[in-house]
């Protein structure tokens, strides 16, 4: 593994361990305000707030300049990040922190191999050979396996 792929791994290890704790956060605080709409709310406001001080800061404000002309598909983005955030705000308290991120790794692992499959939305194709389907189906399995109530 190179110095730059190791980054690139590392960086999104920790995303991907951002994602359960941001499904508790979210949770509690829509539990504790009763309502994950406005939760998720903060929590978009805070993050657009923090995305436009980045893009500020690194030099890239004159990107938004360039939004509009921008195809309309590629927005539809912010609605799925919104359904997940809603939905997993509200489930999560119902169905266990973990039991939601599971099926949501799941789901992103399935999306993927399509995604990657077919080279949508411009990804390198990598074709959905026997060894990617036998780790979905492990996956599947591992997430069944663990919605087992403790002994």
């Amino acid at each position: 593994m190179t110095p730059e792929t190791l980054k690139y791994a590392l960086i999104m290890l920790a995303a991907g361990v951002g994602v359960p704790v941001l499904a508790a956060l979210n949770a509690q605080l829509g539990t504790r305000i009763g309502s994950a709409a406005a939760a998720g709310a903060v929590m978009f406001l805070i993050a657009g707030l923090v995305a436009v001080l980045v893009a500020a800061l690194g030099g890239q404000g004159g990107s938004f300049a360039l939004i509009p002309a921008q195809p309309k598909h590629l927005f539809l983005a912010g609605l799925l990040i919104a359904f997940y955030l809603l939905s997993i705000s509200w489930v999560a308290p119902r169905f266990g922190v973990g039991n939601a991120v599971m099926f949501v790794l799941l789901g992103q692992i399935v999306a993927i191999s399509v995604i990657d499959h077919f080279a949508l939305f411009g990804a390198r194709p990598r074709p959905l050979d026997l060894i990617r389907v036998a780790g979905i189906v492990l996956m599947g399995l591992g997430v069944v396996l663990a919605q087992r109530p403790p002994s």
